[in-house]
């Protein structure tokens, strides 16, 4: 018999629910779509539904609920604002919702923050013998997560780690945030494939399983791999937009490790020699503590680095939340 907590990753496309062990161990999980036309109550019972599942198909003890779910989000209280990629959500208080239909106690965090705490604990962050990080998320947009001394940074009402909302192009693109010039304009993979379209870069689109017409930031990897020059100089462009904002954070921060994930962090090989070079430029900080070669981890040196645990990150991240409250409540 193992103890247990569960981990939910909600996300606008997707909803995915895992019964996971403190040492990070993934016993089961579940998978389904977001059912965002039906409602945020009908998504609400459906999470409510695959957490009941889990917990009677396990024989251990349950730790605790952790969900992680896209900003911007009240903290403590789990209320939503105006989520972009949850239509339909705002001012829903996820926390009080799911209590009452699982009438256990729930804890509620920000997808990106959950993504660098599952990071932090059972990735990179435990690979490399580091408590305090930063992770950039690179998706449909750029989420941010902030851990120090092995805690999330959430700040003053949860608002801690949007600096995929950090203009960084003076007078660049509008963004649906309000400002111009922001990282997610330049870096998420929705951009990724609207720069790619802007410079004529629009080959006949690949297929996914269910027949439908797909052109994604990998498809454009794809290409730049292969040598198009269009798609190559895509990925230079992230990697100046990420460049500039690591070196705000890095002469802001200090902290040891910097990680890239999110499903547009597979072309890191496309995007890192210009986002390294661009940080050298930008950041007088990362010059003094730039390791000899950014490849190989050195104690005391300022590092930037892939994820580890790919889409598994949030999940996990989620399922230590309670377990980390637990150990509040204790000490």
């Amino acid at each position: 018999m193992k103890s247990f907590s569960i981990g939910v990753d909600l996300g606008g496309t997707n909803l995915r629910v895992a019964a996971v062990t403190p040492a990070g161990e993934l016993l089961d999980h579940v998978s389904l779509p977001t059912r965002l036309g039906a409602g945020p109550h009908a998504v609400l019972d459906d999470m409510a539904a695959a957490i009941r599942q889990l917990i009677d198909k396990q024989r251990g003890d349950l730790l605790g609920i952790g969900v992680g779910s896209p900003g911007p989000i009240e903290l403590p209280l789990g209320v939503l604002h105006h989520p972009p990629n949850l239509t339909g959500f705002d001012g829903l208080n996820l926390r009080t919702e799911l209590e009452r239909r699982l009438e256990r106690p729930v804890q509620v965090g920000h997808d990106a923050a959950l993504a660098a705490y599952g990071e932090c604990h059972l990735g990179a962050g435990r690979t490399h013998a580091v408590d305090s990080l930063v992770m950039y998320t690179l998706g449909t947009g750029v989420g941010c997560g902030v851990i120090l001394d092995g805690r999330i940074w959430q700040g003053m009402r949860g608002a801690a780690g949007e600096s995929g909302h950090g203009p960084i192009i003076p007078d660049g693109i509008p963004c649906p945030c309000g400002a111009r010039g922001c990282l997610e304009m330049y870096a998420s993979a929705t951009s990724i494939v609207r720069r790619a379209r802007e410079l004529g870069l629009d080959p006949p689109a690949t297929h996914d399983g269910n027949g439908s017409a797909h052109f994604s930031a990998s498809t454009v990897a794809q290409f730049a791999t292969a040598g198009d020059e269009r798609a190559l100089r895509v990925f230079d462009e992230v990697g100046l937009a990420l460049g500039l904002s690591l070196a705000h954070l890095v002469n802001a921060l200090d902290l040891p490790l910097y990680i890239m994930g999110g499903g547009a962090a597979a072309a890191w090989p496309l995007f890192a020699p210009r986002m390294f070079a661009t940080l050298r430029e930008g950041s007088y900080v990362y010059r003094q503590s730039m390791p000899r070669d950014p490849g190989v981890f050195e104690p005391g040196k300022t590092h930037v680095a892939p994820a580890q645990l790919g889409g598994d990150a949030g999940i996990l991240g989620a399922a230590l939340l309670p377990l980390a409250a637990r150990a509040t409540a204790s000490a």
